[in-house]
């Protein structure tokens, strides 16, 4: 049985990556993306680029999106879907609100195309090795078809519902790493106020209870104080912006995703492009801690 031909439309730091994992599993591969540099170089990987989102739905069997907000899947969205065939897979992966996916969700089913609500967990790095984890909600024999194209860029995929579950999910996820990121910030200003080590406070952390797969994976760079983004801080304002509006909207109680939001929307307005855990350094600024001097680890 021939492989279905995927359309991809966004390649960011996340949808090159996957892209390129597709192209080496041996998927026939159309793409679409406003950054020229970002076509030609998966172009040269193999991936055949299409003029416009139109031609990319009329040709290919499965369409795949990874984009950046809410408003670009509903003016993309609407644009692919318009051009789908009925019975064709339309699976989407930014993170965005139940609400828009459940906008795109209609137009999908409206035209007789099976919708996937399919975001990732998972940094920039991890999308390099193939070690993303998906969760995917939508129709069964969708959510089935999609499984090897997923499994070749991500070691784990969770099928959990019918609906829009996956979108719950990745926000919920989302609202623990970013307060993380913020919980650690005000923990190890209080270390520094004591007069602990650097190092030393991020070693005994590492290894404490709270040493969770993500702290472990910040340790190095914290210790450097190097906040090259792997997730911007202006992305974790986005998503936080996500969590804060479905707790309103669902009625969840959410003190500490709003306190949390409250950090980002702070330190993204003057470091948007830094990595999301440098919000430790406006925790030291306002606990009257001078920044520590970043090293070359």
């Amino acid at each position: 049985m021939n492989a279905p031909v995927i359309g991809w439309i966004g390649l960011g730091k996340m949808g090159t990556p996957m892209c390129e994992h597709l192209l080496d599993a041996g998927y026939p591969l159309l793409i679409f993306d406003l950054n020229k540099q970002a076509v030609e170089a998966c172009a040269a990987r193999g991936a055949q680029p299409c003029e416009s989102i139109a031609e990319l739905g009329q040709r290919a069997d499965i369409v795949i999106s990874m984009l950046p907000d809410d408003s670009a899947l509903i003016s993309v969205g609407a644009q692919v879907l318009n051009h789908m065939a009925a019975g064709k897979i339309f699976a989407d992966m930014s993170t965005v609100s139940p609400e828009a996916s459940a906008t795109i969700c209609a137009a999908a089913t409206a035209g007789g195309i099976d919708y996937v609500c399919a975001p990732v967990s998972g940094s920039t790095e991890l999308a390099r090795k193939a070690m993303l984890t998906v969760f995917a909600s939508g129709g069964k024999p969708a959510c089935t078809a999609l499984a090897p194209i997923f499994a070749t860029f991500a070691a784990t995929c969770y099928q959990v519902g019918s609906a829009h579950q996956a979108r719950y999910i990745k926000l919920a996820i989302n609202h623990m790493v970013g307060s993380t990121a913020a919980l650690m910030g005000e923990a190890l200003a209080l270390g520094r106020k004591g007069d602990v080590d650097w190092d030393v406070l991020l070693d005994v952390m590492a290894s404490s209870v709270i040493a969770s797969p993500l702290v472990k994976y910040k340790i190095d760079t914290l210790k450097a104080r190097n906040f090259t983004p792997a997730f911007t801080a202006a992305q974790m304002r986005k998503d936080m912006g996500l969590v804060t509006s479905a707790g309103k909207q669902s009625g969840v109680s959410m003190p500490l995703a709003d306190r949390v939001y409250n950090y980002f929307q702070d330190y993204a307005e003057h470091s948007p492009q830094n990595d999301f855990f440098g919000v430790l350094e406006d925790v030291e600024a306002q606990s009257g801690l001078q920044p520590l001097e970043r090293t070359t680890r």
